[in-house]
């Protein structure tokens, strides 16, 4: 240890702390108090450089988080904007539906007073673009029977082949075994409206055993003719669309495609009461 402050560097760090803390001191004292000021200052100049420097980037950084917070807290506020109004456009729509729907019904129920009607929602379809055949929420325990004739506002659907407590079946008008009576509205033409295999698959269905020269033409509207039973008089099946004639019994057909529109139907009425008319009796 002793040989360490006799070691010549430990003399010269001495020697040079001694100049330097010296120098100051007698340059005060020989009056260049402002020279030695100038080179404390040069001295100290880079480290107060960086310290800025260092402060100026720690306020930037505060800044910038201070920043994101912000910008974070505005974008969730207009999430939850766009969020209600995105809702509040929905039930906007869902409104409006109801609206048409009730809207329609109540229209129905003024050209035909008679009619009681439930409302039912599909909850199940046949396979295929145009369902032959589909399932409703509404059964016996709703006062449903089979027989009951299923509608939208804008025509026949089929009716109830099917009834459970809660849920029932219908056969549309576009299902094989299907067939109402018919008239043209315009001549008074009338017919057999019944499904057939090979027009279900493009929607459609056939008006048969018209008179060959019965008066009908391709747009007339046909309408239910009140016979059989299950259908009222004067609800729409749909309109022609094409004519051709039946060699073996000399009748004309009627190409029918429905009023209703069986490939994107999802709410109907089913009619569960009517007064019979004469041409039903």
């Amino acid at each position: 240890m002793g040989g360490f402050f006799r070691n010549k560097y430990f003399v010269i760090l001495v020697t040079l702390f001694v100049i330097l803390a010296g120098v100051p001191t007698i340059l005060s004292a020989m009056g260049q108090r402002d020279f030695v000021r100038d080179i404390g200052m040069s001295a100290l100049t880079p480290l107060l450089r960086g310290a800025t420097a260092l402060g100026s980037a720690l306020r930037g950084y505060a800044d910038y988080f201070t920043e994101y917070d912000r910008l974070a807290a505005e974008n969730k506020q207009l999430r939850e904007e766009i969020d209600k109004l995105a809702s509040q456009k929905t039930d906007a729509a869902l409104y409006e539906k109801e609206n048409a729907w009730m809207r329609n019904y109540l229209g129905i129920k003024r050209i035909h007073p008679d009619f009681t009607f439930c409302d039912a929602n599909l909850i199940g379809a046949s396979s295929g673009k145009y369902q032959t055949s589909m399932t409703l929420d509404r059964g016996s325990l709703h006062g449903i029977a089979v027989g009951m004739p299923v509608l939208t506002a804008d025509g026949v659907v089929g009716k109830v082949t099917e009834v459970g407590l809660t849920f029932c079946r219908v056969s549309t008008i576009l299902n094989y075994d299907s067939s109402v009576g018919a008239y043209v509205e315009r001549s008074g033409a009338v017919g057999l409206v019944c499904g057939n295999f090979d027009r279900k698959a493009e929607g459609a269905c056939e008006l048969r055993y018209i008179r060959f020269d019965a008066d009908i033409e391709v747009g007339d509207r046909v309408l239910s003719s009140g016979l059989g039973s299950v259908y009222p008089r004067g609800l729409l099946l749909g309109t022609v669309s094409a004519l051709s004639g039946d060699a073996f019994d000399h009748t004309r057909i009627a190409v029918i495609t429905p009023a209703a529109d069986l490939a994107a139907v999802s709410r109907v009425m089913i009619l569960t009461s009517f007064a019979a008319t004469e041409a039903e009796e």
